[in-house]
């Protein structure tokens, strides 16, 4: 059995202390159409987004760079629960380590986010 976790942390107001248009620019290289129509420009929810792919990327012990961005894909079900879909290079290293399962969460208080990502394989 394979284990892999990653973990990340990030101040909620760094993404509102953005340039509008530069805002605009980085939301549009990072997330992906269903990630922006999901999280309705809520610096929250955006921010919990960009620390899951960070975590999920950790978790494939890559980080940002070997994988791109939208590679990684953070949606809500219904219930609210995230998930992760993988593409792209994410989804090639990810199948490389034989990584087959993968559950992620994220939280907020008041001024941070934090994500978890675990994932699981033969």
């Amino acid at each position: 059995m394979i284990l892999r976790s990653g973990i990340d942390i990030l101040e909620i107001s760094r993404l509102d202390e953005i340039n509008p248009a530069i805002r605009e620019r980085f939301i549009a290289r990072v997330y992906t159409a269903d990630e922006i129509a999901q999280a309705k420009n809520h610096s929250d929810t955006l921010t919990g987004l960009f620390s899951a792919k960070e975590a999920v990327s950790k978790a494939l012990g890559t980080g940002i760079g070997a994988v791109h961005w939208q590679d990684i894909e953070i949606l809500h079900l219904p219930s609210g629960q995230p998930i992760v879909i993988l593409y792209g290079q994410a989804k090639i290293i990810a199948d490389q380590l034989g990584l087959t399962t993968w559950s992620v969460s994220i939280s907020h208080d008041r001024d941070r986010v934090v994500a978890l990502a675990v994932a699981i394989g033969e």
